[in-house]
C-alpha cells in the first residue's frame, strides 16, 4: 500500500455526532494529518434513478431530495458521493438545501426521528464515465470504485442511501463487523 493509499472504514459516517463534534469526514481527515472538505454540488428533489429506488424500496422515478457532494482531501477530489432521502423524510428539511448541516446529515436525521440501526453496502469496480473521470481528475485508464450503501431503521425502512464512486488506486475499505 502506497501512501496516497486511503484507508476508510464506514462505521463514522453512520453514528449521529454528539453536540459540538464536526462532521466525521473532517475529523477523519483532520486525526491523518489532512483537511477533509466537501462541495454540495446540487440539493433538491429528483426522480429515482433505476438502482436508487431499488436500494429505498420505491419505484424508479418517484420523487426522492439528493445531495451530491464533491469530498475533498486537502483541497482534491477524492470521492463523489450521492445521498438521496425518501421525500416524506426529506423534503422540507435542510438535506433539501445546499447549506451545510452541522454535525452532518446522520445527525439531522437522529434528531427528525429517524435513525440507522441496519446498514448493507455494495461494492464494485468499473471505469468511470466522463463526468466522473474530469470531477475525480482521473486519467483514461484509471478504474474508480462504486459503493452503494442503504441504511434501514429499526422498522427496517430505508431511510438513506449513498452512492459513491472513488478513485480505486487510492481508496482501501475496511470492513469492520460486529457478531452479537
Amino acid at each position: 500500500m502506497s501512501d496516497s493509499t486511503w484507508v476508510s472504514t464506514s462505521m463514522p459516517y453512520l453514528r449521529p455526532r454528539e453536540k459540538g463534534q464536526s462532521d466525521a469526514w473532517g475529523e477523519e481527515a483532520a486525526t491523518r494529518g489532512g483537511k477533509g472538505t466537501q462541495r454540495i454540488a446540487h440539493a433538491g428533489e429528483v426522480s429515482a434513478p433505476d438502482d436508487v429506488a431499488a436500494l429505498l424500496g420505491i419505484a424508479p422515478g418517484e420523487p426522492v431530495v439528493v445531495r451530491r457532494r464533491v469530498i475533498e482531501l486537502d483541497g482534491e477530489p477524492c470521492e463523489l458521493t450521492d445521498t438521496y432521502y425518501p421525500v416524506g423524510i426529506a423534503r422540507g428539511t435542510p438535506l433539501a438545501e445546499t447549506g451545510k448541516i452541522r454535525g452532518g446529515a446522520v445527525t439531522l436525521l437522529a434528531g427528525l426521528g429517524h435513525t440507522g440501526v441496519r446498514v448493507r453496502e455494495e461494492v464494485t469496480a468499473r471505469m468511470p464515465d466522463a463526468d466522473e473521470r474530469a470531477a475525480l481528475r482521473l486519467g483514461p485508464d484509471e478504474p474508480i470504485l462504486r459503493l452503494n450503501r442503504v441504511t434501514l431503521d429499526r422498522e427496517e425502512r430505508p431511510i438513506q442511501a449513498d452512492v459513491m464512486a472513488m478513485p480505486a488506486h487510492r481508496q482501501q475499505l475496511r470492513y469492520e463487523i460486529r457478531i452479537g
